[in-house]
């Protein structure tokens, strides 16, 4: 029997419980997940196309309409994890040396990214072709800044499967975070500018200020809880009290954000922001909530967005996905490109990250489930998400296996264990290092290590003491252009290190009379004394025995340069994997 005849007929298991409804979205999503990932598909992709069989549009085993209504809020829990879990990316001491390739990106993602879309949609479709003018001009401003996404969800689990850490996996996840933040600012602007238009014709001013003020709030009413978090995580260390206390302020950061007619999806990326910030271990708040629940609640949440599509619209406005798939992946590739040219960074950034940008899906769909509960939009609501559902689809195949093969070729997969020299991170080093003296750069560089590894500032001076301590018994200045001044962790159990370089070179007194271009503090927990000394041969190697390198490291442009020397293939002989301790 024909799937679209049985979507007429009455759904085949009648009025079910809502639990029971429940318990069957949620096998039925984790089965088909599991299947995809059989084929080389990413789960997401299984999950819709689990909801699409099992809806009104498909044999009709439940109706998509009582289980939407059911489990609405559990979607808006779901969608409130998903943005919590984007804000976590935004670390303010880790992108400190990625402002610029990062504020680029976003600056071209608010608007060339959305002209872009837009105008292919208005060009590569016959608006006539929409239904009625008005209204396809309404859809392509809604589709392109919806274009804007990318699937926080999939690029974190594609970034954990392939174990990836380096320069390009670090602008991925933050620019993720920046690009849903993009995406919800474009789309509430479009959205109220359509309903203003819709009305009378508004005042784009006003418009523009009242989304403004709008998307504001958001943010306040995320970091408000928040802050509300991060005291209550100091007050107490139980881990069951602390889960308990994360759960309540995500549902009320949602529910508060929905009262008030703010931004739900903004308002908990901004908790995310809050927590990740001001909690040092962040990992015993809201990633304990995440590791738990996320993945079930992700499997009932692509499986209720499967119930949404309707075959039926979809044949009408196939031509309109194509030309949207289209045009976000030319814009996607364009946009990071052009950012990363423009920003100096590394080459692999360049020609990788728009690959590894892609994947969509989550607040993409929440973004639809914000448009379908407004009456307003009623008159090209089903067109409107057959279309961004097909391309999402699309998307969630081509994305992550573009992004996989950028992570790859990138160098970066595998790359997440831990290695010799493993705590200087591109956030570790700075290109612009200055001092008259040993003592100076000392100075310098431990605010650096104390602020990029985000040590209490009471460690501060012990840290500062007894490195200038042991400068005075022997100096760590050995020739080469190198200094490795060493101090002592009263606690942690492991060795932290920052490095400065400098292109002109300072003049600390080396003993071949040479200027020093690269200046290394160490900071080493007592008990570690052989790694400290491992660490010590293997720089003092790099740098001494090998010239080529040696310049090279020294002229960095930037500290992504810097890292990928630190951390790339050739350095493998001397900053190599401890295994023993990649667990």
């Amino acid at each position: 029997m024909p799937l679209l005849h049985l979507a007429a007929s009455e759904p085949l298991l009648g009025q079910l419980d809502p639990l029971l409804v429940l318990g069957l979205v949620l096998a039925i999503g984790a089965l088909f997940g599991i299947g995809a990932k059989f084929v080389r598909l990413p789960s997401v992709t299984g999950q819709i196309l689990a909801g699409f069989l099992a809806g009104s549009y498909g044999i009709g085993l439940v109706d998509s309409k009582d289980v939407l209504a059911s489990l609405q809020p559990l979607s808006h829990f779901a969608l409130a994890l998903i943005a919590v879990e984007v804000g976590s990316h935004l670390n303010v001491q880790r992108l400190r040396n990625a402002g610029r390739r990062l504020t680029l990106l976003l600056l071209f993602e608010l608007t060339l990214m959305p002209a872009v879309v837009f105008g292919a949609l208005y060009v590569g479709t016959p608006l006539g072709f929409w239904g009625d003018v008005e209204l396809g001009l309404v859809m392509a401003a809604l589709m392109a800044a919806l274009a804007i996404e990318t699937s926080p969800a999939t690029t974190v689990h594609l970034v954990r499967e392939t174990n990836a850490r380096g320069v390009l996996t670090k602008t991925l996840l933050a620019s993720v975070a920046l690009s849903n933040i993009a995406c919800i600012f474009v789309f509430e602007l479009a959205r109220a500018g359509a309903l203003s238009g819709m009305e009378a014709g508004g005042d784009p001013a006003s418009i523009f200020i009242g989304t403004g003020t709008s998307l504001a709030a958001s943010l306040a009413i995320g970091g408000a809880v928040g802050l509300g978090l991060v005291w209550v995580s100091r007050s107490t260390g139980r881990a069951d009290a602390l889960v308990t206390v994360s759960l309540i302020g995500v549902i009320l950061c949602d529910g508060v954000a929905n009262l008030l007619g703010a931004s739900p999806l903004l308002a908990c990326l901004a908790l995310g922001f809050v927590q990740t910030n001001l909690i040092p271990a962040r990992e015993k708040l809201i990633d304990s909530v995440l590791a738990n629940f996320l993945p079930a609640i992700m499997a009932v949440f692509f499986t209720l967005a499967g119930m949404k599509l309707d075959p039926s619209v979809l044949l009408t406005g196939g031509l309109i996905a194509g030309v949207l798939f289209g045009a976000r992946v030319g814009a996607k590739l364009m946009v990071a490109h052009l950012a990363m040219r423009m920003a100096q960074a590394p080459k692999s950034l360049r020609g990788l990250l728009g690959m590894a940008r892609l994947p969509q899906a989550g607040v993409t769909i929440g973004l639809l489930l914000v448009l379908q509960e407004d009456p307003a939009f009623d008159a090209i609501e089903s067109l409107f998400v057959a279309v961004v559902l097909a391309v999402v689809m699309l998307n969630e195949i081509v994305g992550p296996i573009l992004t996989r093969i950028a992570l790859q070729r990138s160098g970066e997969a595998e790359m997440d264990r831990t290695r010799l020299i493993d705590f200087l991170g591109e956030e570790n080093i700075v290109t612009d290092l200055e001092a008259d003296s040993v003592e100076g750069a000392i100075e310098r560089l431990t605010d650096l290590l104390v602020s990029s590894h985000q040590l209490p500032q009471s460690a501060r001076e012990p840290l500062r003491e007894s490195t200038l301590e042991r400068e005075s018994q022997v100096s760590t200045v050995l020739g080469s252009g190198l200094a490795i001044p060493h101090g002592t962790l009263e606690e942690g159990e492991r060795m932290l290190g920052v490095m400065g370089l400098s292109k002109e070179g300072l003049d600390l007194g080396a003993p071949d009379g040479k200027p020093v271009h690269c200046v290394v503090l160490l900071a080493t927990p007592k008990g570690q004394r052989e790694r400290h000394l491992e660490v010590l041969a293997s720089l003092a190697k790099m740098i001494g025995m090998d010239p080529t390198f040696r310049t090279r490291l020294f002229t960095a442009k930037s500290p992504a340069h810097a890292y990928e020397l630190l951390h790339g293939e050739e350095s493998g002989d001397w900053n190599y994997f401890l295994d023993d301790e990649a667990g």
